[in-house]
């Protein structure tokens, strides 16, 4: 089976041909618009799907090595994101399957982040840990299968993303803070400052980062009221970094000890932080424990992990099952009771 994969739930425009669960192309488009803003604007967002959907899906198609017609399926993500950019990829998913008579899949975004390592690892067995974080979604999931997985805990306010990027902005970084960040923390001390680590010793799987903010901020007025000064910002990078990451590991290692698990995965925007992935794998590898950090492009918001599970699904409940097109977006994040089933 060759399927078509359109994501496009927040700011990347993403088409993906995959035959069965190979990925044959996988192009994203990010929308470079909103840097000047320091953050999304939604409308802004919506016209921009709509200028570069097509150009992007033809794009896969050609990288493919394949036609429309070539295709026997589609899956696109419906949920959760900006409602005005999830209308846009599920009408333009649904007007291809409505003209070339294709079942059509809908996809939870944060399901394609959840199996985004067995795309990357077919070697990865369940049950593992997936850690989704990004800048709209810092979660735990204990995931068993395909089709049974429970959520363990997730942000109380702001994700972890969000706190790189609103961290960054206070101290005149731009946006997105993560890249920037990770980049000047690589020539600073994390152990210069002392930033909290909320909840990193509670024994839920809960998460807050709105803290962090407000510690960066007190700090700045105390240290660097007129200004900071060059050579003082990769130390301060270093350090928040380093209390982000720090919770993050923490809770995903515990999570695995506690909970059945062959694996721990990263996934999400800012499982691309070069600091998380070399703590995780380190704190990993002293327990024997695989560790699975999809390469980068699988990483970001990407059609081929949207496609991944829509074949699984496929192959789950057969191809009658998605031959109506009655399903509607929801721009609402997944939300799940601690240790609630799928």
């Amino acid at each position: 089976m060759k399927l078509l994969a359109i994501e496009s739930s927040c700011d990347e425009t993403s088409a993906a041909v995959l035959h069965d669960t190979d990925v044959l192309s996988n192009v994203i488009s990010s929308q470079l618009i909103h840097t000047k803003y320091g953050g999304v604007i939604p409308e802004l967002a919506s016209r921009a799907h709509t200028e570069n959907i097509s150009h992007v899906v033809q794009q896969a198609l050609t990288e493919a090595g394949c036609a429309i017609q070539d295709i026997d399926a589609i899956g696109v993500t419906t949920q959760p994101g900006l409602a005005g950019a999830l209308l846009v990829g599920t009408n333009f998913a649904k007007g291809l399957a409505l003209k070339y008579n294709l079942p059509c899949v809908p996809v939870n975004h944060i399901e394609g982040h959840l199996f985004s390592g067995s795309l990357e690892n077919p070697d990865l067995q369940f049950p593992y840990i997936v850690l989704v974080v990004s800048g709209g979604h810092t979660s735990l999931f204990h995931v068993r299968s395909f089709n049974d997985y429970s959520i363990l805990g997730s942000t109380r306010d702001d994700a972890a993303g969000e706190a790189f990027d609103k961290t960054a902005k206070m101290l005149g970084l731009g946006y997105p803070g993560g890249p920037l960040i990770d980049k000047l923390a690589k020539q600073g001390n994390a152990k210069v400052i002392q930033f909290p680590r909320a909840m990193i010793h509670d024994a839920h799987y809960e998460f807050s980062f709105s803290g962090m903010k407000t510690a960066v901020r007190n700090y700045i007025n105390t240290h660097h009221l007129t200004g900071i000064p060059e050579h003082a910002m990769p130390d301060i990078c270093a350090s928040l970094q380093q209390a982000i990451v720090d919770v993050l590991v923490s809770k995903t290692i515990r999570a695995a000890q506690e909970y059945p698990c062959n694996g721990i995965v990263i996934a999400g925007g800012v499982s691309a932080n070069s600091c998380l992935r070399n703590c995780m794998q380190q704190e990993a590898e002293k327990r024997d424990v695989l560790f699975v950090a999809p390469r980068i492009t699988y990483s970001l918001d990407n059609a081929a992990m949207i496609g991944f599970v829509a074949i699984n699904k496929l192959q789950e409940a057969g191809v009658n099952t998605f031959q109506q097109l009655d399903f509607e977006v929801n721009s609402q994040a997944m939300r799940m009771h601690r240790h609630g089933s799928r």
